[in-house]
């Protein structure tokens, strides 16, 4: 209601995984009694009310829902069409060369894991990885006592750091503690 002249207008929308997890959630129910939506469909969509409030001096948007499905426009097909040439062109987002290619990832993925012994990087720890059940501790749900030391890493050693900034924040996590 405060910006009246953004009605009817079509926008570009960054949302994140709450406002995704209700489009998901809609469009593949998790009770057999509910129908699928495509709230995206010009006649069998539903419209999405973005209800935003301050939560902890933070964005919520718990409150947003679909309305129950219907023809946009009251179904008329010359505003619709209207409407339509009016959308933005969503290629650019999901061309090939916006994304990495498979070995390229899973490689970056080895070095972080630690899993390619030729990756250049090694992480010693001074302690086990995972609890083992040699603990006098009594785990929360009264099963076997278990060792509840986390892996601490000492050292983190790489060849060739400048090739990934991403690489260098996680030998730089690894390093504080």
């Amino acid at each position: 209601p405060a910006n009246s002249e953004n009605e009817g207008k079509i926008h570009l929308y960054k949302f994140g995984k709450k406002i995704f997890d209700k489009v998901n959630d809609l469009m593949n129910p998790e009770f057999e009694d509910e129908s699928p939506v495509n709230p995206f469909d010009l006649w069998e969509g539903a419209n999405f009310r973005l209800k935003i409030r301050k939560v902890d001096g933070y964005n919520n948007f718990d409150k947003s829902e679909f309305d129950s499905p219907s023809a946009m426009l009251d179904g008329d097909d010359e505003k619709l069409e209207e409407l339509w040439k009016k959308e933005y062109p969503l290629a650019e987002f999901t061309d090939d060369s916006k994304f990495k290619e498979f070995d390229e990832l899973k490689s970056r993925l080895d070095r972080v894991l630690n899993s390619n012994s030729e990756s250049g990087i090694r992480v010693e720890t001074s302690k086990p990885a995972f609890p083992t059940p040699m603990s006098s501790e009594v785990p929360f749900d009264g099963g076997q006592p278990m060792n509840t030391k986390k892996e601490v890493p000492v050292a983190v050693t790489a060849e060739n750091e400048d090739d990934d900034e991403s690489l260098s924040y996680f030998q730089k996590l690894a390093n504080e503690e």
